[in-house]
């Protein structure tokens, strides 16, 4: 019998069980070839390999035309551990961040990890301390809301088994398709409302109240919450702008390693300037970003951007007026 060609970066063959293991649908040469970069040869390789390590990896039926490949009946839970630098990074991102429900589940979800790594947990605890130490964080002056956790798990649960909600929002009651909570300097809840038609709205998570799950369900269609969320420069949507910008040289160095857009594109010209092209919605925020770039930033297109960033800065400067 020919022996099946091996892969030998026994590092990458560890990290492809995990990462197979983690999926309950298993996974395709595809995203083998997306996530370690390597040709399609090349990750059949890897599956064979690990095959052979693992005789309990089998083909898994899905609803693609694709072949998927994942564990069957076994776990590798027990070949599992988190290093300090990985519970000090959870624990970093735990401090980090102004909200309260979060901070609370992450701080439950370390607690859990914590209680995985019982071994030499002793000497994870120092290192994961001497992390903190050396790795500190800047003060972020951000908005704090007060959201009820009950409403939280209620989106959840209703974004999870495609139920209706309903509730109070804005002193009015509203029939929401709830499709996905987006993070940022506040939670928003991303949803259809019954009495607007099939348009997508974005709600603010802590001004509801009394919200419930209806035994309705609906249909979410071909919604992609991160194709969704790409279309937009921050949370709002609105018509889309090809927008062009312009860094100056003393800000080459700190533009090129910036990530402005998922649809960006970055191209140094002659004159030892940075040009950032890339396509969203969300002109307000846009603007937002580019004052904080100083004089260095122009907007070269479009043209109605620069109008509004024009009357933007003229208005901040005429309200200070005696």
């Amino acid at each position: 019998m020919e022996e099946k060609p091996r892969y030998s970066r026994v590092s990458d063959i560890l990290d492809l069980a995990i990462f197979m293991s983690s999926k309950a649908q298993g996974i395709t040469i595809s995203d083998i070839m997306q996530r370690y970069n390597v040709s399609r040869r090349t990750a059949e390789r890897m599956r064979d390999s690990l095959t052979c390590i693992f005789p309990q990896i089998d083909e898994i039926e899905s609803d693609d035309k694709h072949k998927h490949w994942g564990f069957i009946n076994y776990s590798l839970s027990q070949f599992v551990t988190f290093t300090p630098k990985e519970i000090a990074n959870i624990e970093q991102y735990q401090r980090r961040t102004s909200n309260k429900e979060l901070k609370q589940e992450l701080q439950t979800t370390i607690e859990k990890i914590k209680t995985l790594n019982k071994k030499n947990k002793s000497s994870i605890e120092e290192n994961i301390e001497l992390y903190m130490q050396t790795e500190g964080y800047a003060i972020r002056q951000m908005p704090q809301y007060k959201i009820n956790t009950d409403i939280l798990i209620t989106i959840r649960e209703a974004i999870q088994n495609s139920k209706i909600i309903s509730g109070i929002y804005h002193n009015k009651k509203r029939i929401l398709e709830p499709l996905g909570l987006v993070y940022g300097e506040k939670i928003y809840l991303i949803a259809k409302e019954k009495s607007k038609g099939k348009e997508i709205y974005n709600y603010l998570l802590h001004k509801f109240e009394k919200l419930e799950i209806t035994q309705q369900n609906f249909d979410r269609g071909d919604f992609n919450l991160e194709k969704y969320t790409n279309l937009s420069f921050g949370v709002y949507h609105g018509k889309i702008l090809n927008v062009k910008l312009s860094f100056s040289k003393e800000l080459v160095s700190e533009a090129s390693q910036y990530r402005f857009h998922p649809t960006q594109k970055l191209k140094q010209e002659q004159d030892g300037s940075l040009t950032v092209t890339f396509k969203a919605s969300g002109d307000k925020e846009i603007i937002w970003h580019i004052f904080k770039w100083g004089k260095g930033c122009k907007i070269l297109a479009p043209k109605s951007l620069q109008k509004e960033y024009k009357n933007y800065l003229y208005e901040c400067i005429s309200s200070q007026d005696p």
